[in-house]
């Protein structure tokens, strides 16, 4: 596997990495995913020693909207990708005590068979995961540990109360683009918790801001 690059997103535990895919006059070929490559690349010691044990494909049609997803006992962090279509990916920090505690921010997580590259974006725990579809999209993420349907919980992303101060306004305007056009959200993801109601709900100590 040849990784390109890794870098930190506006949360610096939200990363992305980039991965070369090797082209010919055929098409492409690319290696996503390499055990040994994770564990001893420089930069990628935040993930080292993490076991992948469950892996999905998701497909979204194009003006759906998902989340805020999260859960604890287990915790859930999420290795994400698309592999085809467009994904606007939504990070919102859910640790009380965080600077960043209620805001979002997105990340452009689409693929192009044109590019030499492809994308990871790592979500750890702490933080609550959505994505807004700009086109019909399959997306693939590894999961080190098991759903939970007893402790899963969302922030709507309709909350009124989530800032999207220190989120990219040209992915603020999508996404209220995709909101204006009568989106396709489950009525389990639009009566997610507030920010509000959530910092009050005993079920958000489980996620405690550590500097």
């Amino acid at each position: 596997m040849k990784i390109i690059e890794v870098r930190s997103l506006y949360f610096s535990e939200i990363k992305v990495i980039r991965f070369a895919r090797f082209r010919d006059q055929r098409g492409f070929f690319s290696e996503v995913y390499r055990k040994k490559d994770f564990d001893t690349h420089p930069d990628l010691s935040f993930i080292k020693g993490v076991s992948f044990v469950q892996a999905n494909v998701s497909y979204s049609k194009k003006k759906t909207i998902r989340g805020l997803h999260f859960q604890w006992n287990p915790y859930m962090s999420k290795l994400i990708r698309v592999i085809a279509g467009e994904m606007i990916d939504l990070l919102l920090d859910i640790r009380k005590d965080s600077p960043h505690f209620g805001k979002v921010i997105a990340y452009d997580l689409s693929t192009d068979v044109g590019k030499d590259y492809n994308e990871w974006i790592w979500v750890p725990k702490g933080f609550a995961h959505g994505s807004v579809y700009l086109k019909n999209t399959f997306i693939e993420y590894f999961c080190d540990d098991v759903w939970n349907r007893k402790s899963e919980a969302s922030i709507s992303p309709l909350a009124p109360d989530i800032d999207w101060s220190s989120c990219e306004g040209k992915f603020k305007t999508l996404f209220d683009q995709v909101l204006s056009q009568n989106p396709l959200i489950s009525d389990k993801d639009k009566n997610g918790f507030t920010i509000e109601d959530w910092s009050k709900n005993p079920d958000s100590e489980n996620f405690i801001y550590s500097s």
